[in-house]
């Protein structure tokens, strides 16, 4: 048996809204259903800025050299789109269950105005954490499923409900990482405009020294805050985040690795491939064939 247990009125509820394996809608489009039916071993993966409730399963991330837990007992939060790697611990008899509540920076900012909270926000903090469940965070994300059974309860209750469990997070322990997403003007916040311009551009031409200008700092200085909260230097993060599109494209079954590859922004198709495989294991056209045999 699983060393870890379950938390049950949570694992309950997202077992029967789950629709399927992996991520499912809910009624909210801030939030976000996982399931997921057996063991996974560590792969790479990007995750988006959100807050993450585990029901039943267990998670590993890893960050750098940093690893974080999130299971039953404790939730994980993610205040900027990270590439990590992560494994997962689950049966087909007790699947991970969990709750995906997507963290929304201008919704931060109004929370925070009217918490009026005068602590001054950190200059720097991590963009991920791993922390204890609260009870007050643990009832409040029950209330939220069961809303989510209902189309009319979801649109109505819903978002309070959201707008609650993000209060507990900013008052929780480690609540600075998603405080300094809304100081625009914190180191923090300049990497983390930083890096919303990389994902909604990776496709372009992008270069450290605009980047750092961007984010109005020096290239060193740049550096030195990128990977205080990405663990990675600039430029690993967009090849990570071209990598990580371009197989989203491939596994679509819309593009072949050509089109793939030109469209995240890839110039030459062997360099692609040859960085493909060194990240994922497995060449773009053994990613294409692994599509086609599911499809088949």
């Amino acid at each position: 048996m699983p060393e870890w247990e379950s938390n049950g009125r949570i694992a309950e509820l997202i077992g029967a809204l789950a629709t399927g394996e992996g991520y499912s809608p809910s009624f909210l489009d801030a939030v976000q259903f996982v399931r997921v039916n057996g063991a996974k071993p560590r792969e790479p993966i990007v995750y988006e800025p959100s807050i993450i409730i585990i029901g039943q399963g267990r998670k590993r991330v890893f960050l750098g050299e940093r690893t974080y837990v999130y299971d039953p007992n404790n939730y994980l939060v993610l205040s900027v789109p990270l590439p990590l790697e992560c494994e997962t611990e689950a049966t087909p008899e007790k699947p991970l269950l969990g709750l995906r509540i997507r963290v929304d920076p201008v919704a931060l900012g109004e929370l925070l105005m009217e918490m009026e909270d005068g602590r001054a926000p950190p200059e720097m903090v991590c963009g991920l954490y791993a922390t204890p469940l609260t009870e007050d965070l643990d009832c409040a994300a029950v209330r939220l499923l069961e809303t989510l059974r209902s189309p009319m309860d979801a649109r109505i209750l819903g978002p309070g409900l959201v707008r609650e469990i993000t209060y507990h997070v900013l008052r929780g322990e480690q609540g600075d990482a998603l405080r300094a997403v809304a100081a625009r003007h914190s180191r923090f916040g300049q990497i983390a405009r930083v890096l919303r311009r990389v994902h909604q551009d990776y496709h372009t031409e992008l270069d450290v020294e605009s980047l750092a200008r961007e984010a109005n700092m020096s290239v060193s200085s740049f550096h030195h805050n990128f990977k205080a909260v990405t663990s990675t230097s600039p430029l690993q993060y967009l090849k990570s985040i071209r990598l990580h599109k371009a197989r989203a494209l491939m596994r679509q079954g819309d593009h072949n690795a050509s089109t793939a590859a030109n469209r995240v922004g890839y110039s030459s198709l062997s360099q692609f491939s040859r960085e493909f495989k060194r990240f994922f294991g497995n060449s773009p056209t053994g990613e294409a064939a692994e599509v086609r045999g599911r499809e088949a």
